[in-house]
């Protein structure tokens, strides 16, 4: 699959952990979200999650069925070897010393690539890799999704790293219908979402409004 900007305009994340440790109720709402619209999917099992390695795997292949059958980007977190496993279209990576250089060896060619960066030196470094598709930033606004979130970033400094990047953006954290206006105006391609979808009570509307948002 040949990465496109667009794929990140209504971007969900998610694990079992995001859902109560409940894997029927994530896969549910998952399906849901990607009946609405949503344009790109990323499995990311992290904190508070209690799924044993196997576990994992097979939540990844179940995940792997579904965004084919909805035609849906389906991206790994931090674990390319799991991505090339279950056959997904991408791995997002990390800051961590050395890791993107990892990653690219390996996958590059075979998955699309994204990276996380909330620094201008960190997006300058990003610049310079040509097998890098796209970049996560944030938290753009205060969240409880992830436990080590760094601090906020606010519209004004994701707009300046828009600006500097030579990937598109998709900003990710704390992101919710009554920041969505502010935050697309940065020039971001899309939205990143965990909470504003898998704990809203109106999973399409919820959708609706980041497409919407994001056109």
């Amino acid at each position: 699959m040949q990465f496109k900007p667009t794929m990140l305009r209504a971007y969900l994340v998610g694990g079992t952990q995001d859902t109560h440790n409940d894997s029927q109720e994530f896969l549910q709402k998952v399906e849901l979200a990607m009946q609405a619209g949503i344009t790109a999917f990323q499995y990311r099992e992290k904190g508070a999650s209690r799924l044993s390695n196997s576990e994992k795997l097979q939540m990844a292949q179940q995940l792997r069925e579904l965004t084919r059958h909805y035609q849906i980007p389906y991206f790994i977190d931090d674990d390319e070897e799991l991505a090339l496993q279950v056959g997904a279209d991408g791995v997002h990576v990390g800051q961590k010393d050395q890791r993107i250089e990892t990653v690219i060896q390996r996958a590059a060619g075979q998955l699309m690539i994204g990276y996380s960066c909330n620094t201008l030196p960190e997006i300058a470094k990003a610049n310079q890799l040509t097998a890098v598709d796209y970049i996560g930033a944030g938290p753009v606004f205060p969240t409880s999704s992830k436990d080590d979130a760094d601090p906020a970033l606010g519209c004004n400094k994701l707009r300046q790293l828009v600006q500097a990047s030579h990937h598109p953006i998709v900003a990710i954290g704390g992101l919710s219908a009554a920041n969505l206006a502010a935050t697309a105006h940065t020039g971001v391609a899309g939205g990143s979402v965990i909470s504003m979808v898998l704990q809203s009570s109106d999973i399409p509307g919820a959708v609706a409004q980041l497409l919407n948002a994001f056109k």
